[in-house]
C-alpha cells in the first residue's frame, strides 16, 4: 500500500464516518495528493457536490478584507498605525479615538461586535428580527454595533469580532472608491485567477453552487438561506470552489496581491488566542514551539464550514469545504496526523 493511498483510505473512513457532504483538494510541492468529494450540492434534486463546486465560506473570506486593506496601505492611502477616526468619515460616539487600523485587523481593537462570539452561539438568532434579505452591504450592518460602547481598550486583548472587519470594509469602500465586494473581484479574485469566485445573493445562486444545510436531531433539515445575510461581505459571505481557493494562496505567496514584505507581515503571529495559536492579519497562525506550523483560515456558519490551510515547512496547501455545519475539522486533523505527525 502506497503513501498515498493510505491517506486516502483514511480520509474517506472519516468522510463516512461523519457524513461528510463536501469537497477536499490537497496539494503539496505543486503535485496532487487528495481530491474528493462526497454529499450533495443540491438534496432535492440530489446534485452531488464536485471539485467544481462553488461553496460558501463564512468567515474564511477575512483574508480577503485583509488583503484589500494592506493594499491600500501599500498604495499609501493609510497605514497600520492610522487612526479610524482619520481614515473613515462615519463616527462611533461611544469608541476610544485611538483604535488603529492594525488593532481592527488584528482582533484587539477592542469594539463592539454585532455578533459576539464570547456571549452569544447561533448566528441565525440575529436575523429573528432583522430580515437577511436587508444586509447587502457594510453599512447595513451599522445600525446592530455603531452606538453601542467598547468592549475593552484598544490593544488590550485578543476578542474575534466580526464588526472590527465590517469597519475595514467600510474603509476600503471610502478609500478606494469602490463597493467592497467589486474591489475584492476587481483586485483579489481576478489576479489570481478565481473565476468561479464571488459574493452570490442566496436567492440568486449561479449553477454548480452548494445550498448550504441545518441538520435536526429528528432526521429533517432546511437551507440556510434565512439564516445568513442575503450577500456576503468583509466579515465573512463569499462563495470559492477548492481549486480556486488555491490559487488564492498561489497568487499570496507569489506576491501577486502583496509585496513580499507586506505578505511576510500579514502572516507573522501578532497576538496571541490560546496556547499555540495565533492571530496574524485576516488569518490564523498556529505554532509548535518558535516554528509556524500552519497558516489557516476557517469559516463557520449555520449550513457552512470551511477550513483551508497552509503548511509553508511541507509546501502544502489543503482547502475543506462543506454545505453543513461541520465536517472541515476532523478531516483536517486526519490529514495533519497522517502527513505531518502532529
Amino acid at each position: 500500500m502506497t503513501y498515498e493511498t493510505d491517506l486516502i483510505r483514511k480520509i474517506d473512513k472519516v468522510m463516512e464516518s461523519i457524513d461528510f457532504s463536501g469537497v477536499i483538494l490537497l496539494k503539496q510541492r505543486g503535485q496532487l495528493l487528495l481530491n474528493r468529494s462526497r454529499g450533495y450540492a443540491n438534496r432535492s434534486e440530489a446534485i452531488p457536490n464536485q471539485m467544481d463546486t462553488r461553496f460558501g465560506i463564512a468567515s474564511g473570506c477575512k483574508i480577503f478584507t485583509a488583503v484589500s486593506v494592506c493594499q491600500l496601505i501599500e498604495q499609501g492611502k493609510l497605514s497600520g498605525d492610522s487612526l479610524l477616526k482619520d481614515v473613515l468619515s462615519i463616527d462611533f460616539p461611544l469608541w476610544d479615538k485611538n483604535v488603529t487600523v492594525h488593532q481592527l485587523l488584528t482582533h484587539t481593537s477592542g469594539i463592539p461586535d454585532y455578533f459576539d462570539e464570547e456571549v452569544m452561539e447561533d448566528f441565525a438568532d440575529l436575523w429573528k428580527e432583522r430580515p437577511v434579505y436587508s444586509m447587502r452591504q457594510p453599512s447595513d450592518f451599522l445600525p446592530m454595533f455603531r452606538h453601542l460602547p467598547m468592549k475593552s481598550t484598544p490593544g488590550e486583548r485578543f476578542h474575534y469580532n466580526n464588526a472590527a472587519f465590517i469597519v475595514l470594509g467600510l474603509i476600503v469602500e471610502e478609500q478606494s472608491g469602490q463597493p467592497f465586494t467589486e474591489y475584492v473581484q476587481e483586485h483579489i479574485f481576478k489576479r489570481c485567477g478565481m473565476t468561479n469566485s464571488g459574493y452570490f445573493l442566496t436567492d440568486q445562486l449561479p449553477r454548480n453552487t452548494a445550498i448550504g444545510y441545518i441538520d435536526h436531531d429528528d432526521g429533517t433539515w432546511n437551507t440556510n438561506i434565512f439564516s445568513i445575510p442575503i450577500k456576503g461581505g468583509a466579515d465573512g459571505g463569499a462563495y470559492t470552489t477548492a481549486p480556486d481557493m488555491i490559487r488564492f494562496w498561489d497568487g499570496l505567496l507569489n506576491y501577486k496581491l502583496l509585496s513580499e514584505s507586506t505578505t511576510q507581515h500579514l502572516t507573522t503571529p501578532h497576538v496571541q488566542e490560546e496556547g499555540e495559536t495565533y492571530y496574524g492579519q485576516g488569518v490564523w497562525v498556529d505554532q509548535k514551539g518558535e516554528d509556524i506550523f500552519k497558516v489557516h483560515v476557517m469559516g463557520f456558519d449555520p449550513g457552512v464550514s470551511f477550513m483551508s490551510s497552509l503548511y509553508l515547512e511541507h509546501a502544502a496547501q489543503l482547502v475543506v469545504l462543506s454545505n453543513k455545519e461541520s465536517g472541515p475539522y476532523p478531516i483536517t486533523l486526519a490529514i495533519e496526523e497522517t502527513l505531518f505527525e502532529v
